[in-house]
């Protein structure tokens, strides 16, 4: 199938078209058509399948269809961090490039100045954050009464994150009569409830293998005792000639000590999460992107929505303590179709953080063979590789993933 089939005026086809897109992904090949028709969406699709397009493409046809009138926001957008409503936006922007649409994006961390100004000049589509759109609303600087369309954007993560009662009180202050669109990594329970709540007979779509790694990334562990893991992740970065690498640590503290480590050991490195400033943050990812900094050092949440165009590496320097944000992290690498590889430096005190993810994907992750010397200090070492506990008959000594139903990752 291709763009040309899923009823998208000529525009927006040749906004397409310039950033080198042919053929719809499968969440855009059902989405779309029922976005145009006006349906509410409950749509879960693992990151890097092409989710942004999938919402952005008929919004804007829909907008785009009546011009006239006010200057107040028609479309809402929320999403949990940032980085992320930067990058939808920038989306936005590109998709409607063609179009007399107006576009702006609206998060903390900065002046409210310029935001404000661009809700007074006028704006067709608002990206937001939930926490500084409520700045906003609470001093009368943007009107929602007027919105057409509201897209909540990685849903499971503004509810990790907290931002039911923000998003509720968002509810309450947008239209009654319109359009739903509900899009997420993952297809969860709590994510049902809270679709229940405002979603008007929506079309579910699930492009997800629930609990599942998207099937183009390579996932392997290394084994390696804890005060050698800064070691071994410069050695596979300098020795294997990386030139990008994504590296998640579980807290700032460790993630700017790692980022320092690595700075010493010759290999360019910066820190992004929530202490950062957001020009901090912004030039960070910039450096990254353009190649001046090849390792990205960041936390989950800062990370959350991160686009990254072939990102090849992504390193899991500590396990996250819950097993989905596995998921997560690893989903920043084998987008839209481009293959992957991320790697887990994991020691003996993380075996049951291993388990619990391996639980999850229900497969063991092969291990991988580290560098000799390494191999040497495992084989020596008290610590030894991390050990998995087979479940013995009779007993409950440990996950055994069930080969009948093992995921294909």
């Amino acid at each position: 199938m291709s763009f040309e089939k899923l009823g998208l005026r000529t525009e927006l086809l040749r906004a397409v078209a310039a950033n080198g897109y042919t053929c719809p992904t499968s969440i855009q090949s059902q989405a779309i058509p029922a976005v145009l028709e006006g349906r509410d969406i409950l749509a879960g699709s693992q990151t890097g399948t092409g989710k942004t397009a999938s919402f952005a493409l008929p919004v804007l046809q829909r907008l785009s269809m009546n011009t006239a009138g006010h200057n107040k926001p028609r479309a809402l957008i929320l999403t949990p961090t940032r980085e992320l409503a930067a990058q939808v936006e920038d989306s936005v922007r590109t998709y409607g490039k063609n179009l007399r649409l107006r576009s702006a994006v609206i998060f903390g961390g900065v002046g409210m100045g310029p935001q404000v100004g661009a809700f007074r000049r006028g704006v067709d589509v608002v990206v937001a954050t939930p926490g500084r759109l409520l700045d906003h609303a609470g001093q009368k600087t943007v009107d929602l009464s007027r919105v057409e369309i509201l897209v909540l954007d990685e849903a499971d993560r503004m509810l990790d994150m907290g931002f039911i009662h923000d998003i509720r009180r968002i509810l309450a202050l947008l239209p009654k009569k319109r359009q739903n669109l509900m899009f997420s990594a993952t297809y969860t329970n709590d994510i049902r409830k809270l679709a229940d709540g405002f979603l008007n007979r929506p079309v579910s779509i699930d492009v997800t293998v629930r609990n599942s790694a998207v099937k183009t990334i390579t996932q392997k562990v290394y084994t390696v005792a804890s005060n050698r893991k800064r070691e071994l992740l410069s050695n596979l970065i300098r020795e294997g000639g990386w030139s990008q690498v994504l590296v998640f640590t579980r807290t700032k503290h460790g993630a700017n000590k790692l980022t320092k480590q690595l700075q010493d050991d010759g290999v360019s490195a910066a820190a992004i999460h929530g202490n950062k400033s957001q020009a901090a943050r912004t030039r960070a990812l910039e450096d990254f992107k353009t190649g001046e900094v090849r390792t990205l050092i960041a936390t989950d949440i800062a990370a959350r929505g991160l686009d990254i165009t072939l990102l090849p590496h992504v390193v899991n320097y500590e396990l996250p303590h819950v097993p989905e944000d596995y998921l997560h992290r690893i989903g920043r690498t084998g987008r839209a179709g481009a293959s992957g590889v991320a790697l887990s430096l994991v020691c003996e005190e993380e075996r049951k953080q291993l388990q619990s993810i391996e639980k999850l994907l229900r497969k063991p992750l092969d291990v991988a063979q580290p560098p000799a010397c390494f191999r040497k200090e495992a084989a020596s070492s008290n610590a030894g590789p991390v050990h998995r506990p087979e479940r013995k008959e009779g007993g409950r000594q440990g996950f055994k993933p069930r080969r009948d139903r093992v995921h294909a990752v």
